[in-house]
């Protein structure tokens, strides 16, 4: 059995993008960023569903044609196949969910 599933910091992988992964089952993946202030990420849509939490810092979401400025103890949510950016103003540490899971070894990927 697959869960429930502990993992520990020594486990996590980390992502191309920086991004660690932390526990992922079957319909939802969890992972953690810490990035340091920067412009605009490449404008990108995804084929999974993100919800994220700002833990620290000041960030910018660029989507549909809007900009939401966030500070810590906002949340996001970003459709499947959404196009959108983000921009960190002030280094963050925040925390997103994905659904189908994003997992680690997958180039950031839909686990199928």
């Amino acid at each position: 059995m697959d869960i429930p599933q502990i993992k520990t910091s020594s486990d996590a992988g980390q992502g191309a993008m920086g991004q660690i992964y932390l526990a992922t089952g079957k319909q939802v993946a969890l992972r953690r960023w810490e990035e340091s202030p920067g412009g605009f990420s490449k404008p990108t849509a995804r084929e999974y569903e993100v919800v994220g939490y700002l833990l620290q810092g000041v960030l910018e979401l660029e989507l549909d044609g809007g900009t939401a400025k966030m500070d810590v103890g906002d949340s996001w949510l970003v459709p499947a196949g959404a196009n959108h950016r983000y921009r960190v103003i002030e280094p963050i540490v925040a925390i997103e969910a994905t659904s189908p899971p994003a997992r680690f070894g997958n180039r950031d990927q839909p686990a199928g």
